[in-house]
């Protein structure tokens, strides 16, 4: 990241040549390489316009025009408007090399338009492109352009054609999201997060969210909006002290108290995240009772505890859950919602921590059993069968008594579960009778009221 940004910025004088192999002059050229990456980095802020096309020019974005872009959104029309967050408005588009000419492919994308009234502005906007720009990661949503023209300001992604994920735990009421599928959105987050806290500069995402969390067609996870984003500590710093900012419910409590910015603020966030996968609860529900109205205070104390942890977890799921997965994510979620910063762990631990939960799922429950059982042939066919079976082929002979035995044995299974259902049901109904009562003591009771 840091040959990008001297890319980006001009590589500065002092390089030592290459070839140069000695320890002193190779921490030398280190120091002055971080120096002048500070100081690139100092230059986003106040970086101009004309500076911005210069400099993004190395880095393969395409720089749209307003016009381009409103024909690819049909003059951002209602009919072509995704969403809108704390940034502005989203429309879908399509662009193809006959609007951009070097476009290897037609694609359908997101235009994310900068609403200059919003929360965020030119800076927030300027810190995606340059992020985005010079970031590239299967689990990082893609840049493909930029539009900075007067005072317009879009990014152009990739689209995500299964939106937030956000969406698809609190918003879609017609169906929920099945296990599989959960663990995979946390696997994928997660190794985004890491790749961005092990970067050559480290990167803080600071607003790590359900509703920044994308889904391609795969439900593979993406993160995006990197307005807020940080460069994390360099040197000896043990932190990055700056204003306040983020989602309340995910923000870590250190961070909110101090303004002190570390890796491990975004390993909160993500606990948070993890924990709405789990419960299928958000992270703060004011129409909750008490407690449970902040998802971390309810929830945590049943994490460590896999007697209880069915309490917390969705209902959605139906039980449809690997019990083993469930516990150990459940603990990942813990360490991760730890008071003390330094006894979270890193986000690569939790990567590994979480990937081979995706193939445990040899005790998830399945779905009701249904045989349904042949009609029999008739029984002058069967006496014929038996008379045409060879006395030498007798394999053949056991192997069709084998097969009305396994008959005999799925019949057995379906009058047993049947049996079963049945008691069950009464099971629940004497339940109800000895909660509500009898009719006499409904009278008595309601006498005594």
């Amino acid at each position: 990241m840091r040959r990008m940004l001297r890319c980006f910025f001009g590589g500065g004088d002092g390089e030592a040549a290459e070839g140069e192999k000695t320890k002193n002059k190779a921490v030398v050229q280190q120091k002055k390489a971080v120096r002048r990456m500070r100081s690139a980095t100092g230059r986003l802020r106040s970086l101009s316009l004309e500076d911005l096309s210069r400099t993004l020019a190395a880095s393969g974005l395409h720089a749209f025009t307003l016009a381009e872009l409103k024909a690819a959104t049909r003059s951002f029309s209602g009919s072509n408007f995704i969403g809108e967050g704390g940034f502005g408005p989203v429309y879908k588009g399509f662009v193809d090399a006959k609007l951009r000419p070097g476009l290897l492919q037609p694609q359908h994308v997101a235009v994310k338009y900068l609403d200059t009234d919003g929360p965020q502005g030119h800076r927030e906007w300027l810190a995606e492109v340059v992020y985005l720009g010079m970031l590239s990661h299967p689990h990082l949503v893609k840049l493909i352009g930029y539009c900075c023209q007067d005072d317009h300001r879009m990014l152009v992604y990739e689209y995500m054609a299964r939106g937030s994920l956000e969406h698809h735990l609190f918003k879609n009421l017609l169906s929920s999201l099945p296990w599989a599928t959960r663990l995979k959105i946390a696997v994928g987050a997660a190794k985004g997060l890491a790749f961005l806290h092990d970067a050559d500069t480290p990167v803080i995402y600071r607003d790590f969210k359900a509703s920044n969390i994308l889904l391609d067609s795969d439900y593979t996870a993406k993160l995006s909006d990197f307005g807020l984003a940080k460069e994390g500590p360099q040197g000896d710093a043990t932190h990055v002290t700056t204003r306040v900012m983020g989602t309340h419910g995910y923000a870590a409590p250190e961070y909110i108290l101090t303004g002190h910015l570390t890796a491990k603020s975004d390993v909160y966030s993500f606990g948070v995240v993890l924990l709405e996968l789990l419960t299928g609860r958000r992270s703060v529900d004011k129409r909750r009772r008490g407690r449970e109205q902040n998802l971390v205070d309810w929830a945590r104390p049943y994490l460590r505890r896999p007697e209880r942890l069915h309490r917390v977890m969705d209902p959605s799921l139906e039980g449809g859950y690997s019990d083993k997965a469930a516990n150990k994510a459940a603990m990942v979620a813990y360490h991760c919602l730890h008071s003390v910063p330094k006894s979270r762990p890193h986000m690569r631990d939790v990567v590994d921590a979480l990937e081979p939960l995706l193939h445990m799922c040899g005790d998830v429950p399945a779905g009701p059993f249904v045989y349904t059982v042949p009609s029999p042939p008739p029984a002058a066919a069967k006496d014929d069968e038996k008379a045409a079976v060879p006395e030498t082929d007798v394999p053949k002979a056991a192997a069709a008594e084998d097969g009305e035995e396994v008959a005999k044995r799925k019949k057995r299974y379906v009058a047993s579960a049947v049996h079963a259902e049945g008691a069950l049901r009464k099971g629940e109904h004497r339940y109800a009778s000895s909660v509500s009562g009898s009719p006499r003591q409904k009278q008595s009771r309601d006498r005594g009221a």
